[in-house]
């Protein structure tokens, strides 16, 4: 059905689901505004996102759902506070969007980038069906025309990489304000139009139904619990305590651990949804460092936000190659166990500190990056299996699932990305016995429920 009107603005929210340094949105926003134009909030539940896996299992499992639907469902109601809403789709992104636009007149679309394969050929194919896309990118903490180089010459080196940035003394980018206000909705033709012919339309109802909150209360990130939302307003108020309570002092020393919700910031979730920015994220610890004082343990903050930073650079250089399953490198393709894999990722190993942190991850959607290199080392140099199951499967359950970390990390521990050392093996006994002495994480996940 097509509607003939004043064409707006489309913008599709992707993994950017806030309001506070939204500068997809504010550009959007902003030329809906100056052009007299309609705008209208769109995300999409894509079933590729529920598709069996070529290992054999959902590429998103039901804790990250409920993560994400919880983030959606907190970005709908702040929009409709502001006079807005969101309209949750549900399908292929490429055929719903297409649709979409061909049914509101062919506006533009406007969403923000994600430099990752898969995401850039949905992009590629809606700009192939004749779609206006203009995409903006916005999720490093460094904005892109701020580096001190190309973002295809990123040195391959993490350490390079900082020590250039911080030779050059380049800052985060400041985040931007909350957005206040937006455009008007279509108009209630135009919004009625679109439920003819998709497979379904949500506003103010669901599309999905969450799934139950968890209740495992051994989790390191107690999704449901208070303080552990999905929202923006979630991720706003976990900042702000986690300033108030001067974790960031401790966060060096702490980071390691495996047990308990102060261990490290937490973070990560929230930037995964986008429901956080990490220039938000940073602006917080300047600002606590103009009050405290900054130290070793603040610094370590900026540290890792770079690693983040860095991954995202990479693909910008290496794009496909990183997921090729010899990588960057010349190795041959890795070998593959799946009765091996299959029992890792259950937790029945026989190790029993790496069935303890599978276990961990099954049972809550978290795992802490200690835990992580362990398990996944272990998958790829003690069972030799395919790096590439292990970084499906973490896909399929992390709450914090990003793409570009994700690859970039998997690739690092098996010695086909960047590493210098080419590949990490963890010694499981000698890691237990560093980090957790006593064996209480073990026994804390010794058994799966």
């Amino acid at each position: 059905m097509h509607v003939t009107a004043a064409t707006g603005i489309i913008f599709w929210f992707r993994r950017d689901l806030r309001l506070h340094d939204q500068v997809a949105l504010v550009a959007a926003a902003q030329r809906a505004e100056q052009q007299g134009r309609w705008l209208l909030p769109v995300f999409i539940h894509d079933r590729a996102e529920s598709a069996p896996t070529r290992w054999g299992f959902t590429r998103m499992a039901p804790h990250r759902r409920t993560w994400l639907t919880s983030a959606v469902d907190a970005l709908a109601a702040q929009l409709r506070v502001l006079g807005s809403d969101l309209v949750q789709l549900r399908g292929n992104s490429v055929d719903t969007l297409v649709q979409l636009v061909r049914t509101l007149g062919h506006p533009w679309l406007v969403c923000e980038e994600i430099a990752a394969p898969e995401e850039q050929a949905v992009v590629a194919a809606l700009l192939a069906s004749g779609v206006n896309v203009q995409t903006i990118w916005q999720s490093s903490l460094v904005a892109l025309e701020e580096l001190p180089f190309d973002p295809q010459a990123v040195p391959d080196t993490f350490t390079t990489f900082r020590h250039a940035l911080e030779r050059e003394h380049v800052q985060a980018t400041r985040p931007l304000p909350p957005i206040k206000r937006l455009a008007p909705l279509p108009s209630h033709a135009l919004l009625n139009a679109i439920t003819v012919g998709h497979e379904e339309r949500g506003g103010a109802d669901h599309v999905l139904a969450s799934e139950p909150w968890p209740d495992d209360a051994r989790s390191a990130f107690p999704l449901g619990s208070s303080g552990f939302d999905g929202g923006e307003q979630g991720a706003l108020q976990h900042l702000q305590q986690y300033c108030q309570r001067r974790l960031p002092d401790s966060y060096k020393s702490t980071r390691n651990g495996l047990i308990g919700v102060d261990y490290s910031s937490k973070w990560s979730p929230w930037l995964a949804t986008g429901a956080l920015s990490a220039r938000q994220a940073w602006a917080a610890i300047q600002a606590f460092e103009a009050e405290h004082g900054a130290n070793e343990s603040t610094y370590w903050l900026w540290f890792e936000l770079l690693w983040r930073d860095h991954f995202r650079w990479l693909h910008f250089k290496h794009g496909k190659k990183l997921y090729r399953a010899r990588g960057l490198g010349e190795a041959p393709v890795p070998s593959h166990d799946p009765d091996h894999f299959a029992r890792w990722c259950r937790g029945e190993t026989g190790q029993p500190f790496i069935d303890a942190g599978m276990r961990e991850l099954a049972a809550t959607g978290y795992l802490s990056n200690r835990m992580r290199q362990n398990v996944a080392s272990y998958l790829i140099h003690d069972l030799g299996c395919d790096w590439r199951a292990g970084a499906a499967w973490f896909e399929s359950q992390l709450l914090d699932y990003d793409v570009y970390s994700n690859q970039g990390n998997w690739l690092y521990l098996s010695g086909r990305g960047t590493d210098p050392r080419q590949g990490r093996r963890f010694n499981p006994d000698k890691q237990a016995q560093d980090y957790d002495a006593d064996g209480s994480y073990r026994a804390l996940w010794a058994r799966a429920t």
